[in-house]
């Protein structure tokens, strides 16, 4: 069976955010990137992504897509072949977190997205070097296209998510687990955490990249999931 691969993008990120990815693994496989549309929590966001996917597919989500991936999981795990993890948590948000989101709430809706984009994610995150420019320049063209009003609905579907933990733990499926080094939103030790939860996962931390690996050490993660892709299925 050859699998189908579904990408899954993160908080105001577009298929751009996979461009290394797609361009690899499209040559072996059928690739889609998901698409949340107008979906106002994570559970529809799943929803959204199970009703345009194929019968069985392996889920690799970014950031937020991690989290809309683990949701995918939780009510399909028939259908998901295989898991990537990149860049993400399986904790619900928490209070202060939350609290942190609303005065980017607000001036998102007041017409500064602009702005609330490069305080949502602060360079800082990303690994040093020359790159980080442009990838910000990146991020901010992808939000913008996207718009604040899309910015609002998926921060309210952050806020409320749901913890995956026990989804985690009870998991048995070929699972990558993977972030950079230099990522302080989603950092190491919770991507260690998240390996030791999982049965059957293999952990890789890029030392060169941040919370966009997959443009930062795009190289190193086509070989993390073409090393994923060709793991054997598991029977569940």
């Amino acid at each position: 069976m050859i699998e189908p691969v579904i990408f899954l993008p993160g908080l105001m990120c577009d298929a751009r955010v996979f461009t290394p990815q797609i361009n690899e693994l499209s040559r072996s496989y059928p690739v889609q990137v998901a698409h949340y549309g107008n979906a106002e929590n994570i559970r529809t966001m799943a929803r959204k992504v199970l009703d345009s996917a194929p019968d069985r597919f392996a889920l690799a989500g970014h950031s937020m897509g991690g989290i809309v991936a683990m949701e995918v999981l939780r009510r399909a795990p028939e259908r998901v072949t295989r898991l990537a993890l990149l860049s993400t948590t399986p904790l619900s948000e928490t209070p202060a977190e939350a609290a942190w989101r609303e005065p980017l709430i607000a001036r998102a809706r007041a017409g500064a997205l602009d702005e609330v984009i490069g305080e949502t994610l602060t360079a800082d995150n990303l690994a040093p070097g020359p790159q980080r420019a442009a990838l910000m320049r990146l991020l901010r063209d992808m939000a913008l296209g996207l718009g604040a009003e899309t910015y609002m609905r998926q921060s309210r579907a952050l806020q409320r998510r749901r913890d995956a933990q026990n989804l985690l733990l009870s998991a048995r499926l070929a699972t990558l687990i993977l972030c950079g080094r230099h990522d302080r939103l989603t950092p190491v030790r919770r991507h260690e955490a998240m390996a030791q939860m999982v049965a059957h996962s293999e952990l890789v931390v890029l030392e060169n990249a941040g919370h966009l690996p997959m443009l930062e050490a795009a190289e190193e993660v086509n070989a993390a999931l073409r090393a994923w892709m060709a793991r054997p299925l598991m029977l569940r």
